[in-house]
């Protein structure tokens, strides 16, 4: 018999998430028995050491959701230089010894999945969210040379400006606004980000890190308005794919 490979996703509230079905279905196809994917539901990422030691005779990896993705990497004992670049964490390979790794899967499944909607003229970005994802967004667009700013309900410094903030000029000057707060997520798919739709056009391309709903109210009122749309599933499944290569190497 085939010693049981466990593997699963650290984050909070999370009964809604994409990776355990993901990863299941995968595991089913490939045939591969002794593999299990379950969610780590923690109250505060306080409990991740009795996670780890609970199953540590099993654990081969682990993903990383909110609210946790920043936090996550105090009780690794390592991180890969372009995770510990970005700031957060969203995955963790378990090494034979026990050593926990950190990585950001995130920044690639981004990059890779909205490349395919980028213009010449998209030059400059708004990051609605300051979030763990958020960073890695960050991160993918100044690899692209995209200039780019957060937008947060409470700013804290120069690269960040707040919703109340947004005029026509702000809007009319970007390029992309991608949505990493979870406004709009199932089942609270009336509320959205805050921004001054009306002045969305044709050559905006809006992304929302949310895959359910499919579109969310954020990218129907940017469709309305003419701009492009593309929802999170792609980047999901990019950066799933990503997070097994990684605890298969």
């Amino acid at each position: 018999m085939c010693a049981k490979k466990l593997f699963g996703l650290v984050g909070k509230n999370i009964e809604y998430s994409f990776s355990r079905g993901y990863f299941s279905e995968k595991f089913e196809k490939m045939k591969l028995t002794e593999n299990s994917y379950v969610n780590f539901d923690l109250e505060s990422i306080d409990a991740f050491p009795i996670l780890f030691e609970t199953h540590k005779e099993s654990l081969i990896g682990m993903n990383v959701t909110i609210p946790y993705k920043e936090e996550v990497g105090a009780f690794l004992d390592s991180i890969d230089q372009e995770a510990d670049e970005i700031g957060a964490v969203n995955t963790i390979k378990i090494l034979e010894d026990g050593t926990r790794v950190g990585y950001n899967t995130d920044v690639y499944g981004f990059d890779q999945s909205i490349a395919p909607f980028i213009k010449k003229h998209h030059k400059t970005a708004l990051i609605l969210g300051t979030g763990g994802a958020s960073k890695a967004v960050a991160y993918a667009f100044k690899k692209r040379g995209i200039s780019y700013k957060f937008v947060s309900r409470v700013p804290k410094d120069a690269t960040q400006v707040s919703y109340d903030s947004l005029t026509e000029n702000s809007i009319t000057q970007v390029g992309i606004i991608v949505n990493c707060s979870p406004l709009g997520t199932h089942p609270d798919i009336d509320q959205h980000p805050n921004i001054p739709y009306q002045f969305l056009n044709e050559k905006h391309l809006l992304f929302d890190l949310i895959y359910n709903p499919a579109e969310t109210t954020f990218l129907r009122k940017g469709k309305e308005q003419g701009a492009a749309i593309a929802n999170g599933m792609k980047m999901l499944e990019l950066q799933a794919e990503k997070s097994w290569e990684i605890w298969n190497k």
